[in-house]
């Protein structure tokens, strides 16, 4: 056997189109064969990868053919000796909140292709940690994958499996033939009859953790005490584009509202999938509206969000009432303000804001006198997260680590982090939007949400700075602050910096060269040459006089190459210095491990959006001049 084609495998996931036309736009729920030999080896893998009898979690997000692959996988999983625990519809958070309340030999693996277009599927892996595997884990899994599936036996095993148990007569078993015993396969019946029982335990150890994670374990109580006050004093609405995926059953309704948030939701239907499944651009216009007329009724609605099919990311839209309505037709009924999404970029350097102050308000990170910071702190982030997080983590002292693409990399960093002794609150993919808060492994709305709405209501009261302002003194801006501060203020704090959008059109490329250290080598080529010739222009327009090439590989950062080509597949980088040694912009490539693209970045300092394009144009241009070659 061999891996149906367009499929991708890496440590975010083993991805491709599932759906039986091979339309990436179909909501059929039907799979091909071929595809069922896959989920059901990737099943068998990873029970002989987690060793004897293991529990393995089951999970799906709210796609068509996430059905017909969990019936698929069930059966070799039983096969295999395992106990499994199928908890339906969850999110990708709540699944993995759920495999860190389990103890002993125990794997989850969650059915979902994230924010790729409804037609693809995948399958994510996990252990009781609270994330995906890490790099090193998921490679090994991967190689044990390529290896069985070149075995005949072993797919004649897969075959046997799933082609000749009758799966309609074990599913439709009646609960009393479970109880009596009568039933062909005990296991697989009790399965499927309690489904229900193990999503409320999946739900109820999610919810519990989410409060964890919100609040920290350090003063938590008194800071969520002086959240809730504020908040009965000036109350918080928030707004919901579910968009059908699997929060529609997930615990973010109760949740927010039993911190007293209002709460207003569209497309709350598991499987209502109204628009594109990517939360950018397009797909947040319907929150924008739906904020609006929210606003309109009760100027309280400031946030909306909108996740993405598993839920494991939502990116933000925010009521800005320092717009003019003239910006969009839309909003031109009335004088002043504006529902406006979020950049992915402006939703990570918030967070880090609002996480980075919490920490001081609650005494786990202090200062001596010479405003150093007296704990080593520090922040995990992926290698095209804008620099303005750097000079946001600057302001705080806190040390910024860069890794590879993947959200595996970024929490494998922040783990190694911890182990050295660093103070790690926060991390993630700032290209991504959405952040991972600890003791969380993996992205997650919710705490997206609470970061920024604890910089909204955890305010200045009896002389104990509130987290803005705790923003504003370490960033020596307390000319931006006053006691009436809105979003916008806090959103004008912000270090000014322009930046491609990872899922706009313009940040895409179509690569022929299928070895990339052969591409990065002749790109490093037409590089050397542009720069000797453009050296004046560039200094001249952006006042850059020098540059770096580094490569990120995992969770490795190799700085000054010589060779290009050591980034191999990972993340290259050329970072530019003004004359003073201040780094200033970047320019950056990597070929997607989940997709078939292969993505550019430009970031720059300042509120020029002209110098981000020349970047990006300069930076397309000389690659497809190495691909060229």
């Amino acid at each position: 056997m061999k891996v149906p084609d367009n499929m991708i495998l890496s440590a975010s996931g083993w991805r491709g189109v599932f759906a039986e036309d091979g339309d990436e736009e179909s909501k059929t729920g039907k799979i091909l064969q071929e595809h069922k030999i896959f989920a059901g080896a990737a099943a068998k893998v990873f029970a002989e990868y987690l060793g004897d009898k293991p529990l393995i979690l089951l999970g799906t997000d709210t796609r068509p053919t996430g059905r017909a692959i969990i019936e698929t996988m069930i059966p070799v999983l039983i096969d295999c000796g395992c106990d499994v625990q199928y908890a339906g519809i969850v999110a990708a958070p709540e699944i993995m909140a759920w495999a860190r309340s389990k103890t002993g030999n125990t794997g989850f693996i969650y059915i979902s292709a994230s924010h790729n277009p409804i037609g693809h599927n995948g399958l994510k892996f996990g252990l009781t940690d609270g994330g995906v595997l890490s790099a090193g884990e998921s490679s090994a899994l991967i190689n044990n994958f390529n290896i069985s599936i070149k075995n005949n036996d072993f797919i004649s095993k897969i075959e046997s499996i799933i082609f000749t148990t009758n799966h309609t007569n074990l599913l439709s078993e009646t609960e009393a033939q479970v109880r009596t015993g009568s039933c062909k396969n005990r296991r697989f019946c009790s399965w499927s009859e309690k489904t229900d029982e193990f999503k409320l335990k999946a739900y109820k150890a999610y919810y519990n953790f989410c409060s964890e994670v919100v609040w920290g374990d350090h003063n938590g109580d008194v800071l969520a005490a002086a959240f809730k006050e504020n908040l009965l004093k000036t109350p918080l609405g928030i707004v919901c584009d579910f968009n059908g995926s699997a929060r529609t059953v997930s615990i973010d309704k109760e949740f927010f509202t039993a911190l007293g948030f209002k709460l207003e939701c569209i497309n709350e239907e598991p499987g209502q999938i109204a628009h594109r499944i990517v939360p950018e651009g397009e797909s947040l216009e319907p929150c924008e509206r739906l904020l609006e007329q929210a606003h309109e009724r009760d100027p309280s609605f400031l946030l909306g969000f909108v996740p993405d099919c598993d839920g494991d990311r939502g990116n933000l839209v925010i009521w800005d009432d320092t717009l003019n309505r003239a910006r969009a037709e839309a909003c031109a009924s009335k004088p002043l303000g504006c529902a406006r999404a979020l950049e992915a970029q402006e939703v990570f350097a918030l967070a880090c804001i609002a996480e980075f102050s919490h920490l001081v308000w609650t005494g786990e990170l202090s200062y001596g006198e010479d405003g150093k910071a007296l704990t080593k702190a520090a922040i995990a982030i992926n290698d095209p997260t804008s620099m303005r997080v750097d000079k946001i983590a600057e302001a705080f002292d806190i040390c910024v680590f860069r890794a590879e693409v993947g959200e595996a990399n970024v929490v494998t960093l922040a783990r190694n982090l911890r182990e050295e002794g660093c103070l790690v609150r926060i991390l993630g993919e700032g290209s991504a939007g959405g952040n991972i808060t600890h003791p969380s492994a993996v992205r997650d709305p919710i705490n997206t949400v609470l970061a920024i709405a604890k910089l909204l209501s955890v305010r200045t009261v009896d002389g104990k700075p509130g987290l803005f302002e705790i923003w504003c003194k370490h960033s020596n801006q307390m000319d931006k602050y006053r006691e009436d501060f809105s979003l916008a203020d806090i959103i004008a704090s912000l270090p000014p910096f322009v930046t491609t959008p990872a899922y706009s059109k313009d940040a895409i490329l179509s690569i022929k060269t299928q070895d990339h250290i052969i591409l990065k080598d002749r790109y490093r080529e037409v590089f050397l040459r542009e720069w000797e010739e453009r050296r004046e222009e560039i200094k001249t327009r952006f006042g850059i006089t020098a540059w770096e090439a580094i490569a990120y590989n995992g969770t490795a950062e190799k700085r000054n190459l010589v060779s290009f080509g050591e980034a191999g597949r990972g993340g290259l980088k050329i970072l530019f210095f003004d004359q003073d040694a201040g780094e200033t912009a970047c320019i950056w490539m990597r070929g997607s491990a989940t997709e078939p693209v292969f993505r550019i970045m430009a970031d720059v300092s300042g509120r020029d959006s002209s110098a981000e394009r020349w970047l990006l144009d300069w930076q397309r241009k000389m690659i497809m001049e190495a691909d060229a070659k």
